[in-house]
């Protein structure tokens, strides 16, 4: 599967607000995560859709061998089942997940 990025369309960087209330019209359920500096998840999936959008900070995710770094404004599809990894940068990442 190959990762794709979804910038936010706005010049100024999404607040957690905007991202929530875009997120529940596309009917996710939300809820915040904040992961420390170089925080690690090895390979693993999820059982339904998830969109993941950062709102400070910088991730990696990995999935059939393409990586792809998010920053503040930047949005993840990932598929139910998509076996993928995540990286956080040197300053940790802040990102709003979506589930459904």
């Amino acid at each position: 599967m190959k990762l794709e990025r979804i910038a936010w369309s706005n010049a100024a960087s999404p607040t957690e607000a905007d991202v929530r209330a875009r997120l529940s019209a596309e009917g996710f359920a939300c809820f915040v995560w904040t992961d420390p500096p170089d925080a690690r998840y090895e390979p693993h999936h999820h059982d339904h859709d998830e969109s993941i959008w950062v709102v400070e900070g910088e991730i990696i995710f990995t999935a059939g061998g393409s990586a792809l770094r998010l920053g503040a404004g930047d949005r993840l599809m990932l598929p139910r089942h998509t076996v993928h990894t995540a990286l956080a940068g040197p300053g940790g990442a802040t990102y709003v997940i979506g589930e459904r």
